[in-house]
Order: C-alpha cells, then structure tokens, then sequence
C-alpha cells in the first residue's frame, strides 16, 4: 500500500473496526498524522503571532481541530492493525499504562498474520 492509498482508507473506513490493516497502512497512516500535527502548530504560531496562549501552549484552534478531525480514523486503523496481529481491539486501552504503549510499539513493528485469521483475510494478499 502507498502513502496516499493508506491516507485514503484511513479516512474512507473511519467506521471500519472489524477488518485488518496492514503494517504499511498504520505506519503511513501515522506519519501523514504527525505530518499533519506538525504542519497545524506551525499553521497557528503564524497566524497567531500575538497570542500568548499559542506561544506558551504550542497548540491553537487549527491544532486542535486537526487532533479532532484525525481520532476517530486514528483509533479505527489502530484497531485494525491489532487485528492484523490477531489481537482483540481492546488491546488499544495498553496506551494507558506506562509500559503498555512499548508492547503496542513493538506489536506494530511485526508482521501481520500470513492467512486469513478471525477478522479477515490478509490484507496484502
């Protein structure tokens, strides 16, 4: 999958939880969000200048719409990828303990299940 297909089923299966996703889709997906974080911030310190709330926080409105706009596809490729490994969704809540989101990391990085699991067949077949 390439950079721009992955953007592309991101955002066409924002509702989408119970397929898999595969490694390339996650990681592309992950860069175009930080990419789009990134180029957010810059976009409020900018227009911005003289507001001391984005100056001191480092986020505005243009940030914070992004975040907002990105969650939901976010969680919904996260899903997917877990799935890829043959792991439950509920394995996502792992970011909220402090060693959980190295577990998740790792996870991320192996290759997914060659043949068809118990969420669908494989993604790059």
């Amino acid at each position: 999958m390439t950079f721009f297909q992955a953007i592309k089923s991101g955002l066409i299966n924002i509702d989408e939880f119970s397929t898999r996703a595969s490694r390339s889709e996650y990681w592309y997906w992950i860069i175009f969000a930080a990419l789009s974080y990134q180029a957010a911030s810059v976009i409020d310190r900018l227009a911005f200048l003289d507001n001391t709330f984005v100056q001191q926080w480092g986020f505005g409105p243009f940030y914070v719409l992004i975040v907002l706009a990105l969650l939901l596809p976010g969680i919904a490729v996260t899903v997917r990828r877990l799935h890829d490994l043959d792991r439950t969704g509920w394995w996502i809540l792992l970011w909220f303990t402090v060693i959980g989101g190295f577990v998740l990391l790792y996870w991320f990085c192996l290759k997914g299940t060659a043949d068809t699991n118990r969420f669908g067949s494989d993604p790059l077949a």
